[in-house]
């Protein structure tokens, strides 16, 4: 009882509700706003001051604004290069009163994307470091190394603030460990999903010291493959500080991340205060440590960690891993092997493992087949809403087609066999399959294999313990009870994994692009994980007399549900004002001027510019708005990079779907101004062009060399050319306030003969905020748009040249 209550007193103070509404309250905070340069600076200053004048002895309070200005290249979304100038950061650094050469760093970015206000993506993690410096600023036990608290100015524009502290700030050289608070979600749970990389201590950091810890090596794998289209601050830490961190974020409600509806009510004080709790005992356990001053020397290979239930860690080294990965493989294998060398038992158990095999094959290609019938029919996302939907469409027909493949080869080829040997060996060539995987992932060095040791190590323990009973009658009950509970860990886990799986990817289908068919990747999902909960039950197919009633059952709950979703009753999107799962829709109203090589206008154009996030693309909202309708599909530019449409970011290979609505032509008050500086004959057939861009806060530049020409060099990045998926250049430009104009040079070599140029250069302006964001007719546009949709707008112009 003492120790808890020790415990809790060392722990966050019910949180500060106002620090998240007042930073909200200040609305949408795109960098270069004065939302985001001054209302939201002004504001985190004063509570800092305020901090500050409450602090007991035995700290001190540094305060630091930065606004860098700077460029990289990265391999995000294909590749690109950023450049930034004059954004926003507000340092904190809360040192010892006799200082501290080494610190840890707590990040959080108050910036958010346009039109939203932020509160999980993320005000919230700014409030709780706010917070947190308030709880440690007055505590008068001081700390062994300093903290420093980076209020980020402009993550939401690719990671581009934490490169300006992490690389120019002179308090960044002295950090040894990061903690990088995020989200993909609205409340809930604060997921670690990266560590590292390589360096155990830190997730033993938080294992040790985190109050209700939540964590996997899944996820971070899953992350780390790139197979989720998003990144955190913790690339650029890791890449260009080379400090280890862990990456926290929230996970649950992701119908809702990057919208309007992300408001601070929405948040419950639970998660909050749980998220407070973690990263307060984390970061107090860090300053306190001995390892941080020499965390470099602690990097040694990496870490397997999963939580339990929510309960507790375990975590462990890989290479411990690796050994009982191995040793729990081969365990397996010498089981299996005393049958294996029997001639008549090993041609069964060959048998029964491929036949074990092509029942997944079938199931999978099955259920694959109704996930493209139902987008094909245009019913794809029905599940999005009403997630029952997708289990009873999908799982069940997973289900029925396992249990019929293996009924089907019980009747036909297994008519007079023991029923209790079908069942040991299906067992048997079940756990050599897991026992395969165990083997091949370990080898591949991913940490997810201790999912496939559980699955190895507890069914086989189970099946020791129960040997007798596979081959006597009489006892079933007692075969079973035992069977369960020998099954119940791996089960368990399964459950709880698949319940984080669902919980993260769900929602990110609403914004995966038009390319990839959500239903085929949620179907895919319910496959594998029917397919591995049933991998140890299959055996109960030929241990029980009938399957009849459960594939009736299951068939019919298929065919049922088959037909509500191809009727149109499962629609995909809600308004509900609880719980919204809007559609997303951007809509640019666009203004395009192609010019040729002589400066002169060939070709111009206005239009909205209109992208669904989805698979189903505006079939759902043609009905609202007639005029947007396939008939005004976006043609592609051939000459121009990028097809000529004005990407703010170069996701062109996920959305190669979208609409081009004719509208009136925009002049922004702040337009553009773009010149030739020079142009320079170079060394080896070069030419270097040095130009001049002002211009909004976001732009997005364009670089195409035409054929027989190639892009050398640059200003930006490190000065080595990085081209996106496609072949063309693209480089994302932001600047805060106040900012310079924009001077660069690319350099070229090129043919001797060039009548029509060695380059196209393309130039597209956006405007996020401010009297230049949203035409009349935008917004009259807008306003039609049903309530069930996001829709987000701004205007742009878009003007290419050729040199």
């Amino acid at each position: 009882i003492i120790l808890y209550l020790v415990s809790r007193k060392a722990s966050l103070k019910i949180f500060s509700w106002g620090y998240l509404d007042n930073i909200t309250a200040i609305g949408p905070r795109t960098v270069g706003s004065p939302e985001n340069e001054v209302l939201a600076v002004n504001y985190l200053l004063e509570q800092i001051r305020a901090i500050e004048r409450e602090s007991t002895d035995a700290h001190k309070i540094s305060v630091d604004i930065q606004r860098p200005t700077g460029s990289f290249s990265i391999d995000f979304l294909g590749g690109f290069t950023s450049y930034y100038a004059n954004i926003t950061n507000v340092i904190v650094k809360l040192d010892p009163r006799n200082g501290a050469e080494y610190a840890v760093l707590s990040n959080c970015h108050f910036d958010s994307v346009p039109n939203t206000p932020g509160a999980s993506d993320d005000a919230v993690s700014c409030a709780v470091m706010l917070e947190i410096l308030n709880t440690l600023s007055k505590s008068s036990e001081p700390l062994q190394h300093a903290i420093i608290f980076l209020f980020n100015g402009a993550e939401e524009n690719i990671l581009q603030a934490s490169h300006g502290f992490i690389t120019q700030h002179e308090w960044a050289k002295s950090i040894r460990a990061f903690i990088n608070l995020e989200a993909a979600g609205v409340g809930g749970k604060e997921l670690v999903f990266q560590t590292g990389p390589e360096n155990p201590w830190l997730v033993q950091a938080y294992v040790a010291a985190a109050k209700h810890p939540f964590a996997s090596v899944v996820a971070q794998e899953i992350f780390q493959s790139g197979i989720i289209p998003a990144d955190t601050d913790f690339r650029i830490y890791r890449d260009f500080g080379n400090v280890p961190g862990i990456d926290l974020a929230f996970i649950e409600n992701g119908y809702i991340y990057h919208t309007e509806y992300d408001t601070s009510d929405r948040i419950l004080a639970d998660s909050i205060q749980r998220a407070g709790d973690n990263i307060l005992a984390v970061l107090k356990y860090l300053a306190t440590s001995d390892k941080l001053a020499k965390s470099f020397e602690y990097r040694h290979g990496n870490v397997v960690f999963f939580d339990v239930l929510g309960l507790f860690v375990v975590a462990y080294p890989a290479r411990v891993g690796t050994i009982m990965n191995y040793i729990t493989a081969a365990t397996a294998f010498l089981y299996l092997s005393k049958k294996l060398l029997q001639p008549k038992t090993r041609g069964n158990i060959y048998i029964k493992f491929f036949l074990t095999l092509i029942s997944w094959v079938c199931t999978l290609v099955t259920v694959l087949l109704v996930a493209v019938f139902v987008s094909v029919i245009g019913r794809s996302l029905s599940w999005y809403t009403h997630f029952y939907v997708s289990v009873f469409l999908y799982g069940t027909a997973a289900v029925a087609k396992l249990v019929l493949v293996h009924t089907l080869a019980k009747k036909f080829f297994y008519k007079n066999t023991n029923e209790q040997y079908l069942g040991d060996t299906f067992f048997d060539a079940s756990l050599m399959i897991w026992s395969l995987a165990l083997a091949m992932i370990t080898r591949m060095g991913l940490c997810s294999a201790f999912i496939c040791m559980l699955w190895v190590a507890f069914p086989l323990l189970a099946k020791l313990m129960i040997h007798k009973e596979f081959s006597q009658k009489g006892a079933t009950m007692k075969f079973v009870m035992m069977y369960m509970l020998g099954m119940f860990v791996p089960y368990l886990y399964m459950m709880y994994l698949s319940w984080t799986v669902f919980e993260m990817f769900t929602p990110i289908m609403g914004r995966s692009g038009s390319e990839i068919l959500p239903d085929v990747v949620l179907a895919g999902f319910i496959v594998v994980i029917t397919v591995i909960l049933s991998s140890y039950f299959i055996n109960f197919i030929y241990l029980v007399k009938s399957t009849k009633t459960t594939l009736i059952t299951l068939t019919t709950v298929f065919v049922v549900t088959l037909i509500l979703v191809c009727s149109g009753i499962f629609f995909p999107y809600s308004s509900d004002a609880a719980n919204p799962k809007p559609k997303r829709v951007f809509l640019q109203h666009t203004t395009r001027r192609f010019h040729d090589l002589g400066g002169n206008v060939v070709k111009s154009d206005s239009g909205i510019w209109i992208n669904g996030f989805d698979y189903n693309g505006i079939s759902h909202i043609t009905p609202h708005v007639p005029e947007i309708n396939d008939t005004i599909r976006t043609p592609c530019e051939e000459q121009a990079p990028f097809c000529g449409l004005p990407w703010i970011l170069p996701v062109h290979f996920m959305f190669r779907k979208n609409w081009y609505l004719p509208a009136t032509e925009i002049f922004p008050k702040r337009p553009i101004h773009f010149k030739v500086l020079s142009k320079e004959l170079m060394p080896w057939n070069s030419v270097r062009l040095s130009f001049e861009l002002s211009g909004p806060s976001h732009m997005s530049l364009y670089v195409r060399p035409h054929e027989g020409s190639a892009l050398s060099r640059w200003s930006l990045g490190d000065g080595t050319p990085v081209a996106s998926l496609g072949g063309d250049y693209f480089v994302f430009y932001s600047h805060g306030l106040q900012a310079t104009p924009w001077h660069f040079w690319v350099e070229l070599t090129a043919p001797e003969k060039h009548p029509d140029g060695i380059v196209s250069l393309a130039i597209a302006a956006h405007y996020f905020f401010g009297e230049d964001q949203k035409s009349p007719q935008l917004y009259a546009l807008l306003e039609r748009f049903p309530n069930w949709t996001f829709s987000s707008g701004w205007s742009c112009t878009y003007d290419l040249f050729v040199f």
